[in-house]
């Protein structure tokens, strides 16, 4: 059959291998038909992948080969979108991008410089040395590094960081979580600038040359009876004996520790196919073990790369520049005190807020919508104080809960509700109760509120598309309330997404959080 591209995706003959697409002689993505694909006449249809999709406008050349490039299934120039200008998937500085194994956009190995590689390699042995010598675990290197290493003697072209493990001598979640912790401090005293990205997994941000920054995981392994995890979300059985006592393994001249037995280590990973190349490998982990790992671990970062892609890409383009309408009708309510912007995204009120005079902090938990909301303060010479939240890991809304305080302020919340998980939404009132109580500041808060929609349909479309949904007003209230909290003003009437789009039904809400009232001394008795 005749493989056909066009703006739905790659027709493609049913096959349970992977194949390999390039523009213009750059790798971008790798997919297997019958997994990726939907059966449609004459053949496979994989759709694009969302990531790519905003960069698919153009003239370009695809090539669609096996993963040797040997066999070639199409290689012509083709005009997707509005067919205008070149077909280019490249970040803001011209440089080629490609979908990772992950689902995320990024710069392969095979796209890197030689000399930006070794200063990735040299990064990744300090990252072992210091994990070693002053966090005081027992690290190696694991995964696609260590696959490259074994399989290929080289890094893997594909690939886009290095993964490291060190092996926990404790068993109990607890005990984990907090040397996890321990690491995290040891490793900023050695000078790395780090990401937090569950209970067990960090990630170590190294600068390059090329003004990128590195992405060197530091993931967590244990055993729990009989049963090995590893971060992330790998279980099932690899006896302690496969890894320590560590043995020594060179990449590109590098040498690193790696597992005793690193065969048995990569069947673990990849199964037992993983000598022959899958670019377009995807993990098959056990459902057991990823519910026993995102309750003891993680959990509360489920769309943190969903709302970084957003940020980070043409989707952001999408969020509209000038204050919202919410924004408007919340300013003449604020009085003197200063307001922080609970879910920020691209900061478009809360620099707005600033630019009228207001003290404002703003706070997100995506680290794409704060580098965004950075670049345009520091743009425009803006003072405004940007820092992480993860609603949903409590010592995060502590931290912030105890710092607002001190200093009394509004917290303004434009279309978070419906974004966040039953716990988030616990921690978003404990926060209100914790900041707002002491100083008499408002929660403001908008959000697109369930509703009765004519003839039975579902209502407008929520965007962005998967990270949002409609939440019942009368919830919302029920929930302040029992936090402690007073709903003074509560009204749903048409009004804008978080796009600005025409929504029917936004609901907008003022509560407050007011102090206890006084005991007498009977009740003090």
């Amino acid at each position: 059959m005749t493989t056909v591209v066009s703006d739905d995706g790659i027709l493609l003959p049913a096959a349970s291998r992977p194949f390999l697409v390039e523009i213009d002689g750059h790798y971008v993505w790798s997919l297997t038909p019958e997994r990726d694909g939907v059966r449609k006449p004459g053949g496979v249809l994989v759709p694009w992948p969302g990531v790519l999709r905003p960069y698919l406008s153009g003239r370009g050349r695809v090539r669609v080969t096996d993963a040797t490039g040997a066999e070639v299934l199409y290689d012509a120039e083709v005009g997707l979108g509005a067919g205008e200008g070149p077909l280019a998937v490249v970040d803001r500085a011209g440089h080629r991008l490609c979908v990772d194994k992950v689902g995320h956009l990024t710069r392969s190995f095979e796209a890197t410089a030689e000399e930006v590689r070794e200063e990735i390699l040299a990064g990744t042995r300090r990252a072992i040395d210091d994990l070693r010598e002053h966090a005081g675990v027992k690290a190696y290197l694991n995964y696609g590094a260590l696959l490259g290493a074994v399989r290929e003697g080289r890094m893997l072209a594909h690939d886009s960081d290095t993964d490291l493990c060190y092996l926990s001598d404790h068993s109990s979640p607890a005990d984990v979580i907090a040397e996890s912790y321990r690491i995290t401090r040891a490793m900023r005293e050695r000078g790395w600038n780090l990401l937090r990205m569950s209970g067990g997994d960090i990630k170590l941000l190294l600068p390059l040359s090329d003004g990128r920054l590195c992405h060197i995981d530091v993931f967590v392994a244990f055993h729990v009876g009989d049963t090995f995890f590893q971060l992330g979300n790998r279980s099932g059985s690899l006896p302690r004996s496969a890894i320590e006592p560590f043995s020594t393994i060179e990449l590109h001249g590098h040498e690193f520790p790696a597992p005793r037995d690193p065969e048995a280590m990569l069947a673990f990973l990849y199964g037992p196919h993983w000598r022959t190349p899958d670019p377009s490998f995807r993990y098959a982990d056990p459902p057991e073990g990823v519910r026993r790992l995102d309750g003891w671990l993680r959990g509360f970062r489920t769309e943190m790369g969903l709302w970084t892609g957003l940020f980070n890409g043409p989707g952001q383009r999408e969020v509209p520049a000038g204050p919202s309408s919410f924004a408007r009708w919340v300013a003449p309510q604020l009085g003197e005190l200063p307001v922080v912007d609970v879910g920020t995204g691209t900061g478009r009120d809360a620099l707005w807020f600033v630019r009228r005079g207001f003290r404002t902090g703003a706070v997100d938990f995506s680290r794409g919508g704060l580098g965004v909301v950075r670049r345009k303060a520091n743009r425009r010479e803006l003072d405004v104080d940007a820092s992480q939240l993860i609603l949903g890991e409590l010592r995060s809304t502590l931290m912030h809960g105890t710092r607002l305080a001190r200093d009394p302020h509004h917290l303004y919340a434009r279309h978070l509700v419906g974004c966040l998980d039953a716990a988030a939404l616990d921690q978003l009132w404990l926060l209100a109760r914790m900041a707002l109580r002491p100083g008499g500041g408002k929660l403001f808060l908008e959000f697109q509120a369930t509703h009765d929609a004519p003839d039975g349909a579902t209502g407008t479309p929520l965007a962005p598309d998967g990270l949002v949904r409609r939440v019942d007003p009368e919830a919302v209230r029920a929930a302040i309330e029992a936090a402690g909290g007073v709903v003074e003003h509560l009204v749903v009437v048409p009004g804008e997404d978080m796009l600005d789009h025409p929504d029917p039904a936004v609901c907008r809400i003022r509560a407050s959080w007011p102090a206890p009232a006084a005991r007498t001394p009977k009740e003090n008795r």
